[in-house]
């Protein structure tokens, strides 16, 4: 389909989704938000898909939510009245009621998302990175959470994943200061997984996306990310009976009899996903 403020490709399993309005730092819009998800239908859908990209065009990797919009809330809502988020349709209806809310569908898109920082990452931006499963930064990238500096709070559900990526003194600090920091620093608090070189960045992420496309099985991804996520709610005791019951349905499926086979037979792996 046409995309107006995105770009959509998928190339060697890999699907890569690019916030593209570089003149505004990409910065979020409505229609952003529907494509976005447009996309994340799109690649889960397609068989060829095993992995998905996320990045921003031009220089940044998205500056928040479009300051044109947040200056119509402000216009429209004088008396201090907050207007409620409209309902959209699950991502996945048979989700985990936690995964239903606006933005907090990634955990539900059953392939890893990757997010590939290349550039300022703030506000809502930096929410969306937070939802992805990774997140490798340029060391170009700065990072603010900005709302404080907005008259805003912690927005979206950043005040439940930011402690559970930096710890809660870490996260206070982003939070309460909305101080920029670089890329170093953020990799240093374990809010990125990886800083790479700004001239070998896109390299190095699409040579990552591409081995776990090709050489992992996908239905070890999907499981094991919806065990991961789902564990965040559970015990230590409710989150090994979960996987026991998991470790059966692996047992029986094709890719892990191919898991097997071309290990034994020292070749690469062909996985389909079943």
């Amino acid at each position: 389909m046409a995309y107006k403020e995105i770009l959509y490709d998928v190339e060697d399993g890999v699907a890569t989704v690019t916030l593209n309005r570089p003149d505004k730092l990409n910065a979020w819009t409505g229609t952003m938000h529907k494509e976005v998800k447009q996309a994340m239908r799109a690649a889960t859908d397609d068989e060829a898909v095993r992995v998905i990209v996320l990045t921003g065009a031009g220089r940044g990797f998205c500056a928040g939510a479009d300051m044109d919009n947040l200056q119509t809330i402000q216009s429209g809502d004088k008396k201090g009245q907050s207007r409620p988020a409209p309902k959209e349709t699950p991502f996945d209806p048979s989700a985990d009621e936690n995964f239903k809310k606006t933005y907090s569908y990634f955990p539900s898109v059953p392939k890893p998302i990757i997010a590939a920082i290349n550039g300022p990452c703030a506000g809502l931006g930096f929410v969306m990175a937070l939802y992805c499963d990774m997140r490798f930064a340029s060391d170009a990238a700065v990072f603010t959470t900005a709302f404080s500096r907005r008259g805003l709070i912690a927005e979206h559900g950043i005040s439940w994943l930011l402690p559970r990526l930096v710890g809660f003194a870490h996260a206070s600090d982003l939070l309460l200061s909305a101080r920029k920091i670089l890329a170093p620093a953020a990799g240093q608090m374990g809010l990125v997984n990886r800083v790479i070189p700004h001239d070998a960045f896109q390299g190095e992420v699409a040579a990552y996306a591409k081995e776990l496309a090709t050489m992992v099985s996908p239905r070890s991804m999907r499981e094991m990310k919806k065990e991961m996520w789902h564990a965040q709610f559970q015990t230590l005791g409710d989150a090994i009976e979960s996987a026991n019951k998991d470790m059966i349905g692996s047992f029986t499926s094709e890719d892990f009899k191919e898991g097997v086979a071309h290990f034994v037979e020292r070749r690469a792996p062909n996985f389909t996903g079943r």
